[in-house]
């Protein structure tokens, strides 16, 4: 089994039984994980709806992280 962020993720959703299809069809990275719609769970072969509903939530969650952290920057200037 590949173990990857992926893998760690669908792990956490408590369906690791797709890791592999992830890989398979592209959706190796959490950033491309963020971009999945309806289409590429049919592609990917997640066909139960309760699977479907999960996975859909869980990639909101990963797309608020983003839009919270997009306000956090660093800075390598001594602060006065």
């Amino acid at each position: 089994m590949c173990t990857n962020i992926v893998y760690e993720w669908l792990k956490t959703l408590q369906l690791p039984q797709y890791a592999e299809s992830f890989v398979d069809n592209g959706y190796d990275d959490l950033e491309v994980c963020k971009q999945i719609g309806d289409p590429d769970l049919d592609a990917i072969g997640v066909a139960v709806p309760h699977h479907r509903r999960r996975i859909h939530e869980a990639v909101r969650r990963l797309k608020e992280a983003d839009e919270k952290a997009a306000g956090l920057y660093f800075t390598l200037e001594p602060q006065p």
